[in-house]
C-alpha cells in the first residue's frame, strides 16, 4: 500500500491559517495597525474603500524595515517579538505569532512600501496569493506603508460570506475603537471611500474615549485608579445614571491589549448591583498593568482570550476599587460653615412692621364686555361653519393609545363569554373570567404585543404620524453607531422619526412617532441604534422588526401602573385581535389561563 500522507504546499497551509486569523477586513486593520504601534509609530493612517473589500491601506511613521526585513516579515513564524519560548511569559508587544503578514498575504494582494529609520532608499514588494511578484528600491517617507487590496480574491467562498458594507464598516470601527483607546498617545485617523470618519489627536485617556464616543459621555465617568503588589487598575466607570438596556460601551484591557472577560464584567456590575435596574449595563473603561508572567494570552489567535494566574485575587481587588468609586461620587453638596466675609444675613424680627405689598386691580373690568376693540371683531357667525371643517376632523390612530385596536369579528373561543368586569393584580397581572375558566395576562407584555403590530402596520401603509418636538433634543453616536445609524435611517424616517446631522457624530432630533411623548428620546434612539446592531446584517425586514420591537418595549404602559377597568377592557380586546395572542414578539409567554376544574380542586 503507498504511502497517502504528505506535506501541504506553503500556499495552502497558508490559506488555512488565515482562516482563523483573518476573519474579515477589521482583521486586516487590527494586525496591521499593532504591528504598526509595536514598531513605534506616533500617527497612523487607515484607509477602507468599500469596508475593506476593495482596499485597506495602513500608513505608519514607525521604525520601517529593511531590504531583508521587508521580505521575511510575509514568511509564517516570522518575528521579530520574541526569539525563545520563555519570552511567551514576558510579552509587551501587541504581536507574537509570526503569522499575521503571511495569512493575508495568503488571501489577498499586498504592496509594502516601507523605509528604515536613517536609510535613504526604501522597498516596494508585490505579493498576491502567497506569491512574491516583485522587490524593487523606492523612495517614501520613513516608516510602512501597506495597501491590501481585492481580499479574499482567491477564496470565493470566504468573500461571499462578508456581510454588508454598513455591517462590515461597523466592525473595522470597533476594532479600530479598541486599538485607538489603549494608545492615547498616538494620533490616528481613518477614512472610508475618502471620507474621514475619526481624526483623534494625541491626548489623555480621558480625552480619547470623548474623542471617540462623544463628549456628553465624559460627565457620567467616575475615575478608578487602585495598585496593589498583584495588579494596577486604572480608568474609568458609568455612574449608575448611565446605564442602559442595550449599546453600553464597555472595554477591558490589559497590557494593552483589548480583552473579553465575563467573570471581571460580573465584578463590574456587582459594585452596581442595587443601584441600577435589572438587566441594564453601565459603560466602563478599566485597564490592568499586570505582570506579563502571570497572563497567558496565547489562548487563541485573536488574542481577546486571557488567563491569568491570580485571577480570584484580581476580581475581588476590581470589585473593591469600582465600589470605592463610587462611593467617593456624592451628589450631595458640602455644608460649609465659613461665615467670615460673608454677607449677613438679617434675623427675623416679628416684631417689626412690615407692609405688605398691594396689588391694584380693576374689579369692575369683564373680560366679556364690548370694548372699542370689539368693532373690529367679525360679529356675524356664518350659518354653515360647521361646513369650513368637514374634512378636518378624523379618527387618528395614535400609537400607544390603548384602545386604538377594533376587536376582531370572528370571536375567539378563549375569550368566550368573557366577564365584563377585571381585576388587576399587583399592578402587573389582569385576571378576567372566561368560559375555561381565570384568565391571567401580563399587561406589560401584552401591551408590547399590540403595539409591536400596530407599528409594523402602519410601517407598511406608510401612514405613521410624527409629533414635533418643542425642543430637539440632541443625540451624539460613536463613530460604529453612526455606521449602523446610516443603514436604518429610512426605516426609521417610515416609523416618524425626523433627525438632522449636525456634524461631528450629533444629530438632532426634531420629531418622533405619535404616541412616544414623555419618553428619554436619547435612550429609546440609543437602544434601537443597539437593536440593529445585534441583528448583524442588512434585511430590511428583520431591522423594522427590531425596531418596531424596541419602540413597543419603550411606548407599552410599564409594570406597576394602575388600569382602570374600561382601560383593561380594551388591553384584553386588542390583544386578542392581535396575531399571535400567546406570546411577545421576542417569544415571552403573555397569558395562562387557570382550568375550572383546578380551581375546583383547590377548594376541595
Amino acid at each position: 500500500m503507498s504511502d497517502i500522507i504528505h506535506l501541504l504546499p506553503d500556499s495552502v497551509a497558508n490559506q488555512i491559517a488565515a482562516g482563523e486569523v483573518i476573519q474579515r477586513p477589521a482583521s486586516v486593520i487590527k494586525e496591521l495597525v499593532e504591528n504598526s504601534v509595536d514598531a513605534g509609530a506616533k500617527t497612523i493612517h487607515v484607509l477602507v474603500v468599500d469596508s475593506g473589500r476593495t482596499s485597506i491601506q495602513v500608513i505608519d511613521d514607525g521604525k520601517g524595515m529593511s531590504e531583508t526585513d521587508a521580505r521575511l516579515a510575509f514568511e509564517r513564524h516570522a518575528t521579530s517579538k520574541i526569539s525563545k519560548a520563555d519570552d511567551l511569559f514576558a510579552l509587551r508587544s501587541m504581536g507574537f505569532r509570526g503569522e499575521a503578514l503571511a495569512s493575508i498575504a495568503a488571501v489577498a494582494q499586498v504592496e509594502l512600501k516601507t523605509r528604515l529609520q536613517g536609510q535613504e532608499i526604501g522597498t516596494h514588494l508585490s505579493i498576491a496569493g502567497s506569491k512574491v511578484l516583485g522587490q524593487e528600491p523606492c523612495s517614501c517617507p520613513e516608516g510602512s506603508n501597506f495597501m491590501i487590496e481585492n481580499l479574499f480574491f482567491n477564496v470565493p467562498a470566504r468573500r461571499k460570506f462578508l456581510k454588508s458594507n454598513s455591517t462590515e464598516l461597523n466592525n473595522i470601527l470597533v476594532a479600530f475603537e479598541r486599538i485607538a483607546l489603549v494608545y492615547p498617545e498616538i494620533t490616528f485617523t481613518l477614512h472610508s471611500n475618502g471620507a474621514e470618519m475619526l481624526s483623534l489627536r494625541a491626548g489623555n485617556v480621558r480625552q480619547r474615549i470623548m474623542d471617540i464616543f462623544g463628549k456628553k459621555l465624559n460627565q457620567d465617568l467616575l475615575s478608578v485608579d487602585v495598585q496593589t503588589t498583584l495588579c494596577k487598575i486604572t480608568g474609568f466607570v458609568g455612574k449608575p445614571e448611565s446605564a442602559r438596556k442595550k449599546g453600553a460601551h464597555q472595554f477591558f484591557f490589559v497590557n494593552g491589549r483589548y480583552m473579553r472577560h465575563a467573570y471581571f464584567n460580573k465584578a463590574v456590575m456587582n459594585a452596581f448591583e442595587r443601584l441600577v435596574p435589572s438587566g441594564e449595563q453601565v459603560p466602563y473603561f478599566l485597564y490592568f498593568d499586570v505582570a506579563p508572567e502571570d497572563i497567558d494570552v496565547n489562548i487563541h489567535p485573536t488574542k481577546t482570550e486571557i488567563k491569568f494566574e491570580h485571577e480570584q485575587a484580581i476580581w475581588q481587588i476590581l470589585s473593591a476599587a469600582v465600589k470605592d468609586s463610587l462611593g467617593r461620587f456624592n451628589d450631595i453638596p458640602s455644608i460649609n460653615f465659613d461665615t467670615q466675609g460673608k454677607p449677613d444675613i438679617p434675623v427675623f424680627n416679628p416684631h417689626n412692621d412690615t407692609a405688605a405689598p398691594k396689588v391694584q386691580y380693576n374689579p369692575q373690568y369683564n373680560p366679556f364686555r364690548e370694548t372699542p376693540s370689539d368693532a373690529f371683531r367679525q360679529k356675524d357667525v356664518p350659518e354653515q361653519w360647521t361646513q369650513l371643517y368637514e374634512g378636518a376632523v378624523q379618527q387618528h390612530d395614535v400609537p400607544g393609545s390603548l384602545f386604538d385596536v377594533e376587536s376582531s369579528e370572528q370571536d375567539n373561543n378563549i375569550i368566550a363569554e368573557k366577564s365584563p368586569a377585571h381585576y388587576q393584580y399587583k399592578g402587573q397581572y389582569i385576571m378576567t373570567a372566561v368560559k375555561s375558566g381565570l384568565m391571567v395576562i401580563d399587561q406589560h407584555r401584552a401591551h408590547v404585543r399590540i403595539l409591536y403590530e400596530q407599528y409594523l402596520s402602519k410601517d407598511a401603509e406608510h401612514r405613521n404620524a410624527s409629533q414635533k418636538l418643542l425642543f430637539p433634543e440632541l443625540l451624539y453616536f460613536s463613530a460604529s453607531d453612526a455606521a449602523v445609524w446610516g443603514s436604518v435611517v429610512k426605516e426609521m424616517s417610515d416609523m416618524g422619526f425626523e433627525l438632522t446631522a449636525m456634524g461631528e457624530g450629533c444629530y438632532a432630533v426634531n420629531a418622533i412617532p405619535s404616541g412616544l411623548e414623555g419618553l428619554d428620546v436619547s435612550s429609546l434612539m440609543t437602544d434601537m441604534v443597539a437593536s440593529a446592531t445585534d441583528t448583524n446584517h442588512n434585511v430590511k425586514a428583520d431591522i423594522r422588526n427590531s425596531l418596531a420591537l424596541s419602540l413597543a418595549r419603550s411606548a407599552a404602559i410599564p409594570m406597576g401602573q394602575v388600569l382602570s377597568n374600561e382601560e383593561m377592557e380594551g388591553i384584553v380586546n386588542a390583544l386578542f385581535a392581535c396575531e399571535n395572542v400567546n406570546y411577545t414578539p421576542d417569544g415571552k409567554k403573555i397569558l395562562g389561563i387557570l382550568q375550572q376544574k383546578d380551581l375546583e380542586n383547590l377548594l376541595k
